[in-house]
């Protein structure tokens, strides 16, 4: 009867094992692991994982802010880009408040071309884009911080983005958890096997992985007397923990 139970749980532990190291990579966490090995006439290794899902608040915004200027001469499309520029990064301070983190995050000037069949490509003008990033703590002010680049020359939202910069506790509660339900399933195959379970052989944790709120991409502001409305919602700590248990049958 043992041998049955044990063939069985082997079959599907060939059918649902997920390398760890997909989860490392950044991927979504594997499914559970289960995998089974006879050690001798009453010892059987049993490798499982376990799995666990955080929610938390958010506490810091990341915004990312361009300023888009086109002209025919490429001196121009930088002068009126700077003269925005320069007005963008002073709004963007005062409405974000101490604490908040206000940089310039890129820069480029390119040409504008236009291709014609069996003609070399025509320079019609030039773009220039400066980006900003903004890193702030206060959260009920990050839509008062679009409405404010927007209004001093910003046309281009290129990310949102709510994460969470103390999440020591979150991490260390989704390990609790994803261990928790490992031990469970190495206890409840024991169970199964008519055994029990002798020792923890060795534990494997694969990481938490924070997954951050993205609200937006490459957007364009519009600028109205409407106040941009957002609702920050909650962030997901994912963690993934693999244990391999001795269980003693007989």
């Amino acid at each position: 009867m043992r041998k049955a139970i044990l063939a069985t749980l082997t079959a599907l532990a060939v059918m649902t094992s997920v390398p760890v190291s997909s989860y490392a990579r950044g991927k979504r966490p594997a499914k559970p692991q289960t995998k089974l090995t006879q050690v001798s006439d009453k010892i059987t290794r049993v490798t499982v994982s376990g799995d666990a899902t955080v929610n938390a608040q958010p506490d810091t915004a990341i915004l990312v802010f361009s300023v888009v200027t086109q002209n025919a001469v490429a001196v121009e499309a930088q002068q009126e880009n700077a003269r925005l520029s320069n007005r963008v990064l002073d709004a963007l301070k005062r409405a974000a408040g101490n604490g908040a983190e206000v940089k310039t995050s890129g820069y480029s000037l390119n040409p504008q071309r236009v291709y014609k069949e069996g003609q070399p490509p025509t320079i019609t003008g030039y773009e220039a884009r400066n980006s900003v990033t903004v890193t702030m703590g206060n959260l009920d002010q990050v839509g008062a911080v679009i409405d404010a680049a927007g209004k001093a020359g910003a046309n281009n939202v290129d990310g949102i983005s709510f994460t969470l910069r103390a999440d020591k506790s979150v991490r260390d509660q989704a390990l609790t958890n994803a261990t928790t339900e490992a031990m469970s399933k190495a206890q409840t195959i024991a169970k199964a096997l008519g055994g029990r379970l002798v020792r923890i052989a060795e534990v494997q944790e694969a990481g938490a992985q924070q997954r951050p709120i993205i609200y937006a991409e490459t957007t364009s502001l519009k600028r109205d007397d409407y106040a941009t409305p957002i609702e920050v919602g909650n962030l997901e700590m994912k963690s993934q923990v693999t244990v391999v248990a001795e269980i003693a049958i007989g």
